[in-house]
């Protein structure tokens, strides 16, 4: 088992989940993270320091967010690891709770 990072972190991308992450299993992207499901150790540290509560369980992800799933195993194995917290996106207090922001997605 795995966790997710769902759609709640686009455009916010607060980093306190990493610093937390035992394996270094976070991914950077412009404007999103991933968990690397081949590094993670399920040791559910990180949904807790998600201030977006955008970080799942595999198995407890909403149905409308599956598709999310997918998305971390893609992405995480073209973005590069972040292991140190960074500063949240700009403006992230406008875009918490927005839903359908797929397509606001930087790759």
């Amino acid at each position: 088992m795995t966790f997710v990072v769902t759609e709640n972190c686009i455009n916010c991308k607060h980093t306190t989940c990493v610093e937390v992450c035992p394996v270094d299993a976070f991914r950077e992207g412009p404007n999103f993270l991933v968990i690397d499901p081949l590094t993670c150790i399920d040791c559910n540290v990180c949904p807790v320091e998600c201030p977006a509560n955008a970080i799942f369980e595999e198995d407890e992800v909403p149905e409308d967010q599956k598709h999310f799933i997918q998305l971390n195993a893609e992405l995480a194995a073209l973005w590069p690891e972040i292991s140190n917290r960074k500063d949240a996106y700009p403006n992230y207090e406008k875009w918490d709770g927005i839903a359908n922001k797929l397509a606001l997605l930087e790759r």
